[in-house]
């Protein structure tokens, strides 16, 4: 298998923003069909009414989101799809009683009627004392959120132009070699999307994203020896997207490099995790650690706070504020202040993630998590600059080498852990051959604190930056 560098992927979204009288006024040269002029007075509006009727307090929501799909598949062009999407929503409390409802009906009449129906739903609600609106001292004021994050870059490309760059991921990745012989098809997309919400604690903010990328799937091999993999790169701004003929050219020597797989003796052994699987691992931990598992006592790291759960030399930090990263943003899902800070140091989980209901559910303040993490960095202090896949197969030694999970094999509650599997047999720090049809199983609890070592092979995906992970023992079912 090639363990040169690699293209890179990536991605995060959101959505958009005033007078409900005339779409076409302040009309944006963007792309969209809508201004922030216009939102805003969509979600002024949304809020008056809610007090009209008698709310304690309301939220309300409008965004708008559009782009371009392209996908071939064998030289022809397969499919062609343009989206355009919006959206009114609103949420009504009624001291502790919460309704919501939404609509993409812009009209007086119609945000009217949905925020009459929102206001009806929490008349007939349950009370619930936590489900209450941030407090006014989280609520990021407008001269705290940032305006310099970089995270819209609109594409102006045809479905023509887009069509030719898949063509090109596809043909790429054809070229390669002659057992590259089929193709499940190369994809573009350009999207992007923007919001404005305001709530009456005094939140008002809102901004616009993007994301674009190009895919491609070959497939290697006949017969009973067929493989496919794929490769992909994903940015905020299409400039710095991977060209396709990298992305092709990737795809087709992973797919080349899984032909003639074996399966393997059940066995325990150390397993690296490629980059890209690693940022699950990641994941597994923030969904453990989050809000609404520890509340609901559905976590295997129920009251982790403060004690160790990885080896002292790991570190994760959280920074919302990373220009065009894809997990930035000035401020969380409610409109509640976020900052850079350290959720695991020296080993030790130093934060939870927290929105405002969660947070008062346990006892606690909101970290700014509202709608998930952000962008954030898994190290180890023990990673040196020359540590990259080469180096970490080495310290692999012998056992397995991970590449594909499938399944989700993951009880939070236990943090009992088994996937289907693929990848590489390695022997003495080198790919002997490649594996399938096996299962890797273990306990989180355990894999968490059995890392050994963590890659300089840095692979950012979604809003998670990990390289690839060695955990030093699992076990491996196979033949």
């Amino acid at each position: 298998m090639n363990t040169s560098n690699t293209p890179r992927r990536a991605s995060k979204s959101s959505r958009a923003a005033a007078t409900p009288s005339n779409k076409s006024a302040d009309m944006p040269a963007n792309g969209f069909s809508y201004s922030r002029t216009f939102f805003e007075g969509l979600v002024d509006s949304a809020l008056a009414h809610a007090k009209k009727l008698g709310a304690t307090d309301a939220a309300a929501h409008a965004s708008e989101g559009c782009g371009l799909s392209v996908s071939v598949r064998k030289g022809e062009l397969e499919n062609v799809e343009r989206n355009r999407d919006k959206s009114l929503g609103i949420t009504v409390h009624l001291g502790q009683r919460r309704g919501n409802a939404s609509t993409s009906d812009f009209s007086q009449a119609a945000i009217e009627q949905t925020v009459q129906a929102a206001f009806d739903i929490a008349r007939f609600t349950a009370e619930d004392p936590f489900a209450a609106l941030p407090d006014e001292a989280d609520i990021a004021r407008a001269d705290e959120q940032r305006t310099d994050l970089e995270l819209f870059f609109p594409w102006t490309i045809t479905s023509e132009q887009a069509a030719q760059i898949a063509l090109q991921a596809e043909t790429a990745a054809l070229a390669v070699d002659k057992r590259i012989t089929n193709s499940e098809g190369a994809g573009v997309s350009a999207q992007q999307s923007h919001f404005f919400s305001a709530h009456t604690h005094g939140f008002r903010g809102g901004y616009a994203s993007s994301r674009h990328s190009v895919s491609v799937s070959p497939i290697a091999g006949r017969g009973d020896d067929m493989q496919r993999d794929y490769w992909y790169s994903s940015q905020r701004n299409a400039a710095e997207l991977a060209s396709p003929e990298a992305v092709g050219r990737y795809a087709a020597e992973r797919a080349l490099s899984r032909l003639h797989a074996r399966k393997i003796a059940t066995t325990e052994c150390p397993v690296l995790f490629e980059s890209p699987l690693a940022a699950g691992l990641l994941g597994s931990f923030v969904q453990a650690v989050s809000g609404g598992a520890l509340y609901r006592k559905s976590s295997f790291l129920l009251d982790s706070l403060g004690k160790p759960v990885f080896p002292k030399h790991i570190d994760i930090l959280e920074d919302p504020f990373i220009k065009r990263g894809k997990g930035s943003s000035p401020f969380d899902d409610e409109g509640v202040r976020v900052r850079a800070r350290s959720v695991v140091e020296a080993g030790r989980v130093q934060g939870y993630f927290l929105g405002s209901y969660s947070a008062r559910k346990l006892g606690m303040k909101t970290t700014g998590n509202a709608g998930g993490s952000h962008n954030l960095v898994f190290t180890s202090r023990l990673t040196r600059a020359g540590d990259d896949l080469e180096a970490m197969l080495q310290r692999l030694g012998t056992g397995l080498f991970v590449t594909e999970l499938m399944g989700s094999g993951v009880n939070y509650v236990t943090g009992d852990y088994s996937r289907g599997a693929s990848g590489f047999w390695v022997e003495k720090g080198r790919i002997a051959y490649p594996v399938h049809e096996i299962t890797i199983a273990g306990n989180m609890k355990a894999m968490l604190k059995g890392i050994v070592a963590v890659g300089a092979d840095a692979y950012n995906y979604g809003a998670k930056t990990v390289g690839s992970i060695l955990i030093g023992k699992m076990k491996v079912a196979g033949s």
